[in-house]
């Protein structure tokens, strides 16, 4: 299995984002056979948002697999202000191997793509975040043994994080609910996508804004209300979404056993404490998979 980039969700097939778990499962178990996978290798993680679990996942996850990385922050602008992206993409492949980049807009990551000639990965955009998306497949397959006919809600914002776990999942086999408030609900486009991945696997992905359908679900999943960079009033959205807000009650009703955040969580507003920090929580696997998903994902880039 070879990848040219990582770009998007639907841009893998099931066999590609099954072999990326696999993969990711045993750098987790034996991560000295892999520690000179990027040997020699420059990773340049170039990052318009600020983060925590993106860039010390990479940084450290790179450094493991024997490669170097090397950060660059805000501190240039936001791309293609200063200067074009197809420029500032072919001097970066002047000197490094790959990049990792985390971007207000994905056209910015397509046209990175398209101008640098080497591998780029997608770590966040407006539209997908398909790192967190294949870090939360890997832990559900450690929970649950395999992702084929899972019952997952998702619960929230209609938002990138949203979107990729219902790509994904689609390809997978999983069956994805999404749960917005109205005026929330996922990209329509990419709903249809989603849709059209789900007929061919044999999925059932739902779309709704009705809290009563979170029923019959294995897995919850939920995400910040305020995306970044957002400056809704708190109190216009804590109106809205309040209803959506997950609970022991909402657990039980839904009858899951496990529930996910992608983290930073705002407690007592998506998630009750008493849940994110219950025994069913596996933000934290979640977390940490980040780390050794993405190195499968630069290990398969390499190959």
């Amino acid at each position: 299995m070879s990848l040219q980039h990582f770009l998007a969700d639907q841009l893998q097939d099931k066999q590609q984002l099954l072999d990326l778990i696999e993969q990711a499962i045993d750098i987790k178990t034996n991560p000295s056979k892999y520690a000179q996978a990027l040997a020699g290798k420059s990773i340049v993680m170039l990052f318009e948002k600020p983060s925590l679990r993106t860039h010390i996942s990479f940084d450290i996850g790179i450094q493991k697999l024997g490669g170097h990385s090397l950060y660059i922050g805000q501190q240039n602008g936001q791309l293609g202000e200063r200067e074009r992206v197809s420029d500032v993409a072919k001097n970066l492949a002047c000197w490094s191997d790959a990049i990792v980049a985390r971007v207000f807009k994905q056209s910015v990551l397509d046209e990175m793509a398209e101008h640098a000639g080497i591998p780029v990965i997608n770590a966040l955009s407006d539209l997908y975040h398909p790192c967190q998306a294949l870090a939360d497949y890997m832990a559900l397959t450690e929970t649950f043994g395999s992702v084929e006919n899972l019952n997952i809600a998702y619960i929230g914002d209609g938002n990138n994080v949203s979107n990729s776990l219902m790509l994904m999942g689609s390809i997978l086999g999983a069956n994805v609910t999404v749960i917005t408030p109205t005026g929330y609900e996922p990209d329509p486009v990419l709903v249809s996508t989603a849709q059209d991945l789900a007929e061919k696997s044999g999925a059932k992905l739902t779309i709704s804004t009705d809290i009563e359908d979170a029923k019959n679900q294995q897995v919850i999943y939920t995400d910040t209300w305020i995306s970044m960079g957002d400056d809704t009033k708190v109190e216009q959205l804590l109106e809205k979404f309040m209803p959506y807000q997950i609970n022991s009650q909402l657990m039980a009703k839904a009858g899951a056993t496990a529930v996910m955040h992608c983290q930073p969580a705002h407690l007592e507003q998506e998630i009750t404490t008493e849940v994110f920090d219950s025994e069913q929580s596996i933000a934290f696997l979640q977390a940490e998979n980040r780390m050794w998903a993405q190195n499968s994902v630069l290990v398969s880039l390499f190959k």
